[in-house]
């Protein structure tokens, strides 16, 4: 997973509420197991039309957007069905942090262990946001260690747990995690061995 330590972009004004996982990766594109190449259908349903035609006027078909790390909402967002899917898309599209006054349970965690910062930042500073990225020479700073949003002369603070921090900026998943202890392991499996040669048999 790749570390996060700050990231400053411009920032993709999306001013929706409830947008759920099946706007973030429709369900017909579930069908693979790789976190690769998902991104391309990201927001599928609102970026073409039915003869797979951009549609222009979507924030993300828009030249200035196209290249966005951070993508602003509103309330609820990640709501729906729990697919990892949907911060597979995200990251793989190259957004690596999405701001909002709140989120779904599952896709936050999720976020988290697929090196994505969501950040919960009240809905008037949300908007304040929203506001600053309409202007497409605007761009913005989300600082991790600092736990800041950094807009012009705006600062925005916000909460994180310490340990997702930790993970995230070291760009620890659940595998990277467990690899952190692999001496331990090893060891375990050596003595296992000598105490139940059996179960190696």
């Amino acid at each position: 997973m790749e570390k996060f330590i700050s990231v400053t972009s411009i920032a993709a004004p999306l001013p929706l509420i409830n947008i759920d996982t099946d706007m973030i990766i429709p369900k017909q594109f579930l069908k693979t197991i790789k976190r690769t190449g998902l991104g391309q259908n990201l927001f599928h349903e609102m970026r073409f039309d039915v003869s797979e035609n951009e549609i222009a006027d979507f924030v993300l078909n828009k030249a200035a957007y196209r290249n966005a790390k951070i993508l602003v909402a509103r309330d609820n967002f990640g709501c729906g069905s729990s697919r990892e899917h949907a911060p597979w898309a995200l990251i793989d599209f190259g957004i690596s942090c999405v701001i909002a006054p709140s989120f779904a349970d599952i896709f936050f965690n999720n976020c988290f262990k697929n090196g994505i910062l969501p950040v919960i930042l009240p809905a008037d500073q949300v908007d304040e946001l929203l506001k600053f990225a309409e202007d497409q020479s605007n761009s913005i700073t989300v600082d991790l260690p600092k736990q800041e949003v950094r807009a012009a002369n705006k600062v925005f603070k916000f909460d994180v747990d310490a340990f997702r921090k930790h993970c995230l900026i070291e760009g620890l998943d659940d595998i990277g995690l467990t690899l952190q202890k692999g001496d331990k392991i090893t060891n375990f499996e050596t003595r296992n061995r000598q105490v139940t040669p059996w179960l190696y048999e």
